[in-house]
């Protein structure tokens, strides 16, 4: 079965998932990235702006 982006309600809420499941997983998977709090930080503001646009 693939997944398509389509099942999804809007951009803004794919970013969100992505953002809660990176953000839940750190701590217990314990690699860190380069940056990684400014590309969570980043995600969240994305994703944010698109729930508010209504995208």
């Amino acid at each position: 079965m693939r997944w398509n982006h389509s099942e999804t309600k809007s951009w803004g809420m794919f970013l969100l998932a992505i953002w809660m499941i990176v953000t839940g997983l750190q701590p217990f998977i314990h690699v860190t990235f380069i940056n990684g709090g400014l590309i969570s930080a980043l995600l969240a503001i994305a994703s944010g702006t698109l729930l508010l646009l209504g995208r």
